[in-house]
């Protein structure tokens, strides 16, 4: 068959040849396993019993999923908020002619991206900590210890509180992607409008904005996919607690595929969790669209 075929486009498919295979073995063949046993009761061993869609009917009933469900949608809301919103004023600042060495800017606030969600936990635990926790000290310094708290067990307080590492971590991740779509924007166009009158407010709503539209519906996308598979620093800071307070989709099916033994039902919500995500990305994206479709008309 490749023989038929040019040689400059056998050079090309050969190529792609390794890392299709790769995402396949990886990303694929896993995903259509978790699919085939979410019909299964099984319980990890060689024992597997075809129980058809009970699964899915136990996991439409599920609270607690859907508890978790509604954690990653605050989470996704509160990152495209903090992550995105953050990194594009912070953008328009370093972007501004008075901000010198802009490369040292950018270098250290993209420095938290390089951490590891699991040290990032454990650094924002000792934060939180009740005892020896720097925002308790801080509290007592300034002389109001009242408002100390067991940050973490405050179940009204907990998702906001582990929202906030999440967006410090990636803030400086998507300032990177942005000034690169910024950087391809004309000076021209900016000058213009510095003539014109337009204040540095102005430009960024009503210029650079509309320009960078296309790499900020991918930021979006990037946001909603990452926070919609959350896990790891939730994990080390309250493993899902206190209760169910700050329970999200992985942990829960996590829970239910490892600590339950019940790998057939945690195969369920993994699938539930990828079909999810993929109606998340796609509702958003569909109202990004209609959105700036109707400013544009």
């Amino acid at each position: 068959m490749l023989t038929s075929i040019k040689p400059k486009t056998r050079t090309i498919l050969l190529y792609l040849l390794v890392p299709v295979a790769m995402f396949v073995f990886t990303v694929f063949v896993p995903l259509v396993t978790a699919l085939v046993y979410s019909f299964f009761e099984w319980k990890g061993g060689p024992r597997k019993t075809f129980i058809g869609i009970d699964n899915y009917i136990q996991l439409f009933h599920d609270n607690t999923f859907w508890v978790s469900f509604g954690h990653n949608i605050y989470l996704v809301i509160a990152c495209i908020i903090g992550q995105i919103g953050i990194a594009f004023i912070l953008v328009m600042m370093v972007n501004s002619k008075l901000v010198k060495f802009k490369g040292m800017h950018r270098t250290f606030g993209f420095f938290p991206s390089t951490i590891s969600a699991v040290c990032l936990g454990l650094i924002w635990n000792m934060i939180y900590h009740n005892n020896y926790g720097i925002l308790n000290w801080f509290l007592k310094k300034i002389g109001h210890p009242e408002l100390c708290k067991v940050w973490l067990n405050e179940t009204g307080l907990v998702m906001l509180l582990v929202s906030i590492p999440l967006i410090w971590q990636y803030i400086g991740y998507y300032m990177v992607i942005i000034l690169s779509a910024i950087s391809a924007i004309s000076t021209d166009i900016f000058e213009s409008a510095e003539i014109d009158g337009a204040n540095g407010v102005q430009q960024a709503l009503h210029i650079t904005l509309p320009l960078i539209k296309n790499t900020m519906l991918v930021c979006t996308t990037l946001c909603i996919a990452g926070n919609m598979k959350a896990f790891d620093n939730i994990y080390v800071m309250t493993k899902g607690g206190p209760g169910t307070a700050s329970m999200v989709m992985a942990m829960y099916g996590y829970q239910v595929s490892f600590q339950q033994t019940n790998m057939g039902y945690g195969s369920c919500i993994s699938v539930a969790i990828f079909v999810l995500s993929l109606l998340v990305i796609g509702g958003s994206q569909g109202l990004i669209k209609y959105l700036t479709r109707e400013k544009e008309a």
